[in-house]
């Protein structure tokens, strides 16, 4: 892929901001992989989206199912772990005055 889009980052200048010391081979090596990059990058922005739907044609329906009375966990399990219990409720400390 040609190194059409390296001239436009100044890999020294954001190795700097990263507090990153980059020798010149380094500094060779990024500045071409992150052409490479934004090369990548502008192959990307020419491709024609036009036809493509934002949300990929997604079955926006609400999958729910019906509410059926089932068995549940009795109360004495429940709060068998409970550090403290009162009336068959949890009892937490009070966090707001």
């Amino acid at each position: 892929m040609p190194d059409t889009s390296s001239d436009r980052i100044d890999v020294t200048y954001v190795a700097d901001l990263a507090r990153l010391r980059l020798s010149p081979e380094e500094t060779a090596v990024f500045q071409k992989q992150l052409g490479d990059v934004l090369g990548y990058v502008d192959q990307l922005a020419q491709v024609d989206v036009s036809h493509v739907s934002l949300l990929g044609d997604a079955d926006l329906k609400n999958r729910l199912r019906a509410d059926e009375v089932r068995p549940s966990l009795p109360v004495a399990e429940a709060l068998a772990n409970a550090p403290r219990q009162d009336n068959n409720l949890f009892v937490v400390p009070k966090i707001i005055d």
